[in-house]
């Protein structure tokens, strides 16, 4: 593993800058570059290139996802992005249609993946306290971070991609614990990416 696609899918709002989303994707290409890796850098204030975004798909070894999540999801920036570059990559560089063939219609549905090679991390930034995940008497009802992110983890599955943990910075707009948040990135990146091979 040695190149990197960093996803900076932060949308921009007078309440939420993306300094927090963003200085972790500066600490990520900061850490990763000192480990031998080639990164890539895509923000949605980019004007995006469709054709250069198949192709930083398909010249990654891993992307990392940075986001906050809004609105139980992420940014209508990213969703255009998705919907725009994602649906482009069905016809062959991210994967073959839906995986379905003519001769087996109802069968391999989400299984024709040209991705799997590629591993992927959701680095995540909430308003929501972690204590209101994974745990059946608050607002998520029992339900992980992963859980909530879902349809984020069967789009990268689309492609065939490979998951590494999942990073959360919980509670940033309340109680914010932002040396922390980076100490525990930091060391999540050092765990998960040893150094490019």
């Amino acid at each position: 593993m040695k190149n990197i696609l960093i996803i900076n899918g932060h949308q921009y709002y007078p309440f939420s800058e993306g300094k927090l989303n963003a200085t972790l994707v500066d600490k990520a290409v900061a850490m990763l570059e000192t480990k031998g890796y080639s990164t890539r850098v895509v923000t949605m204030s980019d004007t995006i290139n469709v054709e250069k975004e198949l192709e930083n798909h398909t010249w990654a070894d891993a992307v990392v996802f940075q986001s906050p999540v809004n609105w139980m999801g992420v940014s209508w920036s990213f969703k255009k992005y998705m919907d725009e570059v994602y649906t482009a990559g069905m016809g062959g560089a991210l994967c073959v249609g839906d995986g379905r063939t003519e001769d087996a219609p109802k069968k391999n549905y989400g299984m024709g993946g040209a991705l799997t090679n590629t591993k992927y991390m959701m680095s995540l930034t909430l308003n929501a306290p972690e204590e209101a995940f994974n745990d059946t008497s608050e607002f998520f009802n029992g339900k992980s971070i992963d859980d909530l992110m879902f349809p984020m983890h069967m789009n990268f599955k689309f492609f065939g991609m490979q998951p590494l943990p999942t990073f959360a910075a919980f509670d940033v707009m309340k109680n914010a614990d932002v040396e922390n948040d980076f100490k525990r990135f930091e060391a999540h990146i050092n765990e998960h990416f040893k150094g490019a091979a």
